[in-house]
């Protein structure tokens, strides 16, 4: 694709120079430049956040079939920009064609889509009369009450660099539909999407102030998104140190926090499972954008007996994966995103091969001369390992025998993360029995599918809150109680 410069940003309904110049992105698959991403000042973060501030009141009281009339403009929008948008998607993510085609941009729409739906029975509910005798403080009778959500006011989206759209568009849609107005803020890494995503809602209609971009190579202008008194929420996807940073800006001025940060998913397979449909969900961690979700299964936690049959057949899975040119159709496994993070993940298996075995890959392929890739990678050993303990972001898996479900459910659980689980059994009572104990917020039984209107987010160091479905429109909201007599 050719060179996509951007060099404005969005405050206040204006596209304004940004005031620390531009840099490049850099396609992971290639090291070539993508293009030029404006680069934010401090000063247009903090003009970001008045602007919305300013512009909050009367967005809130615009009638809710207004906003969600422009939420479905703004669907029908993205999906005319597909066939622009998803090259540019792939070129600055390093994400394959099958991800990028299918997993970037249409998901996007589809979440503009679904808040643009009637929202008032998450809006409003009346609870049933209480007779009351009279206080001093008030006569007795029948006191109704109704529970009413209100906009929380000026919300930060900061969202993480695995998928940009789909991960911005969660925040953004119900956010503006709960009459909440924004500042949104791309990861540093692939941000020229988002810049034309805020270039289509501009485009739609929404009010000036309402939506604003702030973008840069450097922490210090996020920095005035979680600590800015005109911000009164964070939603932020991305690592769990990050998220601790954020939490510690915002705790001053009280800000609400929804944070899905890191992932150690463990899929625990018992003895009785359907090996295939495990290994399967397991090389997900592999084939699905390079592993870099936080979603992914990238601890296998395997009944003894099964073990060295699930080991082998991932060891055959991941030598089956096409490593290559993300554009190419035929490739299952792209690069990642930067090359620092290539080597960090690199470092991780060099920990792995001297506390346990990598059994497949663990370098990067020879056959590509360029871009940032690691070969899909196996390691077994125990959940001691650092490689086993820690979030790798990265195409790699590693295996850990159990003997019985008490073990299996207790090296599961020995974990700091708690977002994403799986239970792979053919007595589905067993499996429920085993996914209730999991201390994680999502736990898939004999699957890797995702139910979009479930709630989803973590336990322990995986993040604070709850998105998806209705979950969105709650998070975005703050819950206030009418009371009156009669």
């Amino acid at each position: 694709m050719s060179i996509r410069d951007e060099t404005h940003l969005l405050i206040n309904g204006q596209w304004v120079p940004a005031g620390d110049g531009t840099y490049d992105i850099i396609n992971p698959a290639n090291e070539e430049v993508v293009g030029q991403a404006p680069n934010a000042s401090v000063a247009d973060a903090e003009a970001a956040c008045a602007a919305a501030r300013a512009a909050f009141p009367a967005w809130a009281a615009t009638p809710t079939e207004e906003r969600l009339a422009l939420l479905k403009k703004a669907a029908a929008a993205i999906r005319a920009r597909n066939d622009e948008l998803v090259p540019l998607v792939i070129a600055e993510t390093g994400a394959t064609a099958s991800v990028g085609s299918r997993m970037q941009v249409p998901i996007s729409a589809d979440r503009f889509d679904r808040y643009s739906r009637d929202i008032r029975h998450v809006q409003e509910s009346s609870l049933p009369p209480i007779a009351t005798a009279a206080t001093p403080l008030a006569p007795g009778g029948l006191i109704s009450a109704l529970a009413y959500r209100q906009p929380v006011g000026v919300v930060a989206a900061i969202a993480s660099y695995n998928f940009p759209l789909t991960n911005m568009a969660g925040k953004v849609a119900p956010a503006l539909a709960m009459g909440n107005t924004l500042v949104i803020k791309p990861a540093p890494q692939d941000p020229l999407a988002i810049v034309e995503l805020a270039r289509i809602l501009d485009e739609v209609g929404f009010p000036p102030g309402v939506i604003n971009l702030v973008n840069a190579a450097g922490p210090q202008p996020a920095s005035v998104l979680t600590s800015s008194p005109d911000v009164d929420m964070v939603s932020f996807t991305g690592s769990t140190a990050v998220g601790q940073r954020i939490a510690e800006a915002g705790a001053p001025t009280m800000k609400r926090l929804l944070m899905e940060l890191g992932g150690k998913g463990a899929a625990v397979v018992f003895d009785d499972a359907d090996l295939k449909a495990a290994i399967t969900a397991i090389g997900s961690t592999w084939a699905f954008h390079s592993g870099q979700i936080c979603t992914a299964p990238t601890r296998a936690v395997v009944h003894r007996s099964v073990f060295d049959q699930v080991v082998e057949g991932l060891k055959m899975f991941a030598g089956r994966l096409t490593v290559g040119d993300p554009t190419d159709p035929k490739t299952v496994v792209g690069p990642l995103i930067t090359g620092v993070h290539q080597q960090r993940v690199l470092d991780y298996i060099a920990s792995g091969r001297e506390e346990g075995e990598v059994i497949v890959g663990g370098q990067r392929p020879d056959h590509m001369e360029k871009g940032f890739y690691v070969e899909p990678t196996l390691i077994t050993g125990s959940n001691d390992m650092r490689c086993a303990r820690e979030e790798i972001f990265g195409p790699v898996v590693v295996v850990i025998p159990f003997d019985d479900d008490d073990e299996g459910v207790a090296i599961a659980n020995d974990s700091e993360f708690g977002l994403y689980d799986y239970v792979f059994s053919g007595d589905t009572a067993r499996a429920f029995r085993v996914a209730k104990q999991l201390r994680a917020g999502h736990v898939g039984i004999n699957t890797a599918q995702r139910n979009m209107d479930a709630p989803f987010g973590g336990f322990k160091m995986s993040g604070i809150g709850r998105d998806g479905g209705d979950y969105s429109l709650e998070a975005y909201s703050e819950l206030q109680s009418i009371i009156w007599a009669g």
